[in-house]
């Protein structure tokens, strides 16, 4: 059951109590994860972003609706709530930004260069911050944004970059289907139709060699994987033969993935939430590797170095906390 109109302490203590009953052992061992260097790094930096956000609420230039959607999630992972505590008038903005261009646009939340990427993350971040925020027009937008999700979802059940029901790629198809299960987990109707085929489209690009493809019939890649077997859990297929073999492939790349990999922060944004939802083996196994190799891409001031192509530092800022914060529990798509 998620966690909605309480705060995010209520939530954590709720599931704390939860895994008591389990054993003390296993409390033990979810608590110990999150070590003092990660969490000082977290809060350094949140203070980045709060010294960089925009006069409208925004962050960055080019992908405005992306990269606010980010820090929304990036302060929100760390306890932070709109209109709440050290920096709730900061994501009070944000969110209000991201509503704002809802309205104006009639529910799309993209730009016109990675529209539909930029609407899913969008999406995404309103749906984690309703229930925590008391913007009156927040659910009315997000209504919108998520039937402008249905409207441009193409036959083979995928999505593209452009709002239009004509092309599919794996990537943006990923982020429609995040953006839905948050959807569904806030209460807004998600057709069961829209999700089976969304995964039909999932499950068209993965390789026979377990990886996933950016579209049906490509070449598997680590950051695609990633993308492609969360986006499994998401859509709750969990005990598939797919979503094995995607972990599979996951966990079998070379140990070199943790330093250098294509589209760094993506890929390990995805593959850590993963290995979170296959249980605690795989994240256990997972978690410290990633988390000592992005604290070492911290800078000075409190950014992260940018490993995607061209990203900013307030995306690859917020993407390092979203992956260092996975133990913190806050954010309900995350959990399992």
């Amino acid at each position: 059951m998620r966690c909605r109109k309480v705060t995010a302490a209520v939530c954590v203590a709720a599931m704390l109590a939860g895994t008591l009953h389990a054993g003390e052992s296993r409390l033990r061992v979810q608590t110990a994860e999150m070590s003092r260097a990660a969490e000082a790094a977290i809060d350094r930096a949140l203070r980045y972003l709060d010294a960089t956000q925009n006069a409208d609420g925004s962050w960055g230039s080019t992908y405005k609706s992306a990269e606010t959607a980010l820090a929304i999630m990036a302060f929100m992972v760390r306890g932070h709530m709109p209109g709440r505590g050290q920096y709730g008038a900061r994501i009070d903005k944000a969110v209000t930004f991201l509503v704002n261009r809802g309205r104006e646009k009639g529910g799309f939340l993209g730009s016109e260069r990675q529209g539909m990427y930029e609407h899913g993350l969008a999406t995404l971040a309103l749906c984690e911050a309703w229930g925590e925020s008391d913007n009156e027009q927040l659910r009315d937008v997000i209504k919108k944004a998520v039937d402008v999700i249905f409207r441009s979802q193409n036959p083979a059940g995928g999505w593209r970059y452009s709002p239009q029901p004509v092309d599919a790629d794996l990537s943006v198809t990923v982020m429609q289907i995040m953006a839905l299960a948050s959807a569904k987990e806030a209460g807004i109707l998600v057709p069961d139709k829209v999700l089976e085929k969304a995964t039909r489209y999932v499950l068209s690009c993965q390789h026979p060699l377990g990886g996933f493809c950016y579209q049906p019939g490509g070449a598997p890649g680590f950051a695609r994987t990633a993308a492609g077997v969360m986006s499994l859990f998401m859509a709750d297929v969990r005990d598939s033969v797919s979503i094995r073999r995607g972990l599979d492939y996951l966990l079998k790349a070379d140990n070199s993935k943790f330093q250098s990999v294509s589209y760094y922060f993506y890929a390990h944004y995805y593959a850590i939430q993963a290995m979170y939802q296959s249980g605690e083996a795989n994240y256990q196994r997972w978690y410290p590797s990633i988390r000592d190799a992005v604290l070492a891409r911290q800078r000075p001031d409190g950014s992260f170095s940018g490993a995607d192509a061209g990203a900013s530092p307030a995306y690859s800022t917020a993407m390092a906390v979203l992956i260092l914060g996975v133990p913190y529990r806050y954010l309900p798509i995350y959990q399992r």
